[in-house]
């Protein structure tokens, strides 16, 4: 790329040895292989409240202007969550909600998710992308769901089946690349590569 973009990546879940975390870490640096800058944003930093609605910065801890302003600063999102009763985590849905059309409007996001089960997330990234849509941002096609994840990582933070991190990683390249093509001046390049991209490949 010859214009470097912003991915920033958040984790939806606050446990120290949180393996959303882990496989965030990975997203994040296939994004870096394409020469994305890449930042990620671990909610246990932010001093956060529950929404009750629109509200302003003024009405919001400075954590939460905060967190607004490192999300409108970046071109490209990845979001990972675990599985929680078939969704995504409460943390990252306070989250999302106490953000809007300014600091996520346009952007691309990628989608992760680990789950318990063998279906690796697919409802809690398919809900994520539902609202992805209701915040006019561009889901990319690929998204990557890790399945029976307390076995999945080795010591190491690293994925036990190198295909299953290969498409962690190709989460992170293509929400880079498509961040990219949308920001330059190649929008036709954009609209190319966008479809002929594998359409919601699933886990």
């Amino acid at each position: 790329m010859a214009e470097q973009v912003k991915v920033a990546g958040i984790c939806g879940s606050l446990r120290d040895d949180s393996l959303s975390r882990r496989a965030l870490q990975i997203g994040l640096e296939g994004a870096a292989e394409v020469g994305a800058e890449t930042e990620l944003i671990d909610l246990r930093d932010y001093e956060m409240v529950f929404t009750v609605g629109k509200m302003s910065d003024e009405a919001v801890p400075e954590d939460v202007v905060r967190l607004r302003r490192k999300v409108q600063e970046a071109s490209g999102l990845i979001l990972a969550t675990p599985e929680y009763h078939g969704s995504y985590s409460g943390i990252i849905k306070n989250a999302l909600d106490l953000m809007g059309f300014d600091e996520v409007e346009g952007k691309m996001i990628g989608l992760l998710a680990v789950s318990g089960g063998a279906m690796g997330g697919l409802e809690a990234m398919n809900a994520l992308r539902a609202v992805g849509r209701a915040l006019h941002a561009w889901v990319i096609p690929e998204q990557a769901g890790v399945p029976k994840a307390w076995d999945a990582f080795a010591d190491d933070g690293s994925l036990k089946d190198q295909k299953l991190a290969e498409r962690v990683r190709e989460v992170g390249r293509q929400t880079a690349r498509f961040a990219w093509l949308h920001s330059s001046e190649k929008s036709k390049d954009f609209i190319k590569e966008w479809e002929a991209a594998v359409q919601n490949p699933g886990g």
